[in-house]
């Protein structure tokens, strides 16, 4: 049984000034996994997602989510996204956020309580949503985050290192979460530079200097190079000597 791809990149560069960021990218990315972005910071990952959603345009390639061209807003529409800096409104209430968000993508009445009220269970605020976001620690705020992002339940959920500042049982709550996403069908891109969290997803691409070094399951990548772990796994496509 073949796997519908959601995502496909062909030939993707993009420049600031004279600053190559990604070069010639190429990348398809299945329907109902989790795909990780592995690299450092500077590699060019935000970038990348960028592109995905139509905030960036590529100076060269073309990109294809959900079936269309982007950017395009029938898919974007389809889209979850969360960025590396929160966009909250501090003043308000987690539910007053919420509330902005929901109407903003266009939910309402009940629908738009069921979404809140799912959503905030998913990553465990359902009993501060009454609190100023003012008042969340910065772990808080990124599960708010997360939880605006998948208020018009996504397709396609991209997440930009997701659990930076969180502590790591928030962080396993988290990718528990993004288990229970996948089997209900929504397909998760999520960027990061930590290890632990590159060996929980499906399939793992490399980026490195902008340009995509390798691309396997955790497992191969490692057992391609005889690597015992992925950083050094990712020293080894990047070119850089590891001791075997």
């Amino acid at each position: 049984m073949t796997t519908k791809s959601i995502v496909s990149i062909q030939a993707v560069s993009k420049s600031f000034g004279k600053q190559s960021v990604l070069r010639d990218i190429n990348l398809t990315i299945q329907k109902g996994e989790i795909f990780g972005l592995l690299g450092p910071s500077g590699s060019g990952k935000t970038t990348l997602v960028k592109t995905l959603i139509g905030l960036d345009n590529p100076d060269n390639g073309s990109i294809t989510v959900l079936d269309n061209k982007m950017p395009n807003l029938k898919a974007m529409e389809k889209i979850g996204y969360m960025a590396q800096a929160d966009a909250l409104y501090q003043e308000l209430t987690a539910m007053e956020n919420l509330d902005f968000f929901a109407t903003l993508y266009g939910i309402k009445g009940h629908k738009k309580k069921k979404q809140i009220e799912a959503s905030a269970s998913l990553v465990n605020l359902t009993n501060h949503l009454n609190t100023p976001v003012s008042k969340f620690s910065g772990g808080m705020k990124r599960r708010l985050s997360i939880c605006i992002a998948l208020l018009n339940e996504p397709e396609l959920l991209i997440l930009d290192e997701p659990t930076v500042g969180i502590d790591p049982v928030l962080r396993k709550n988290i990718w528990n979460t993004f288990e229970q996403l996948k089997e209900k069908g929504t397909s998760i891109i999520v960027t990061t530079h930590v290890m632990d969290e590159a060996e929980k997803c499906d399939t793992l691409g490399m980026i490195r200097g902008g340009q995509l070094i390798a691309v396997n399951t955790p497992q191969n990548l490692k057992e391609t190079c005889h690597a015992q772990t992925l950083e050094e796994a990712f020293l080894y496509y990047g070119g850089m000597s590891y001791e075997n």
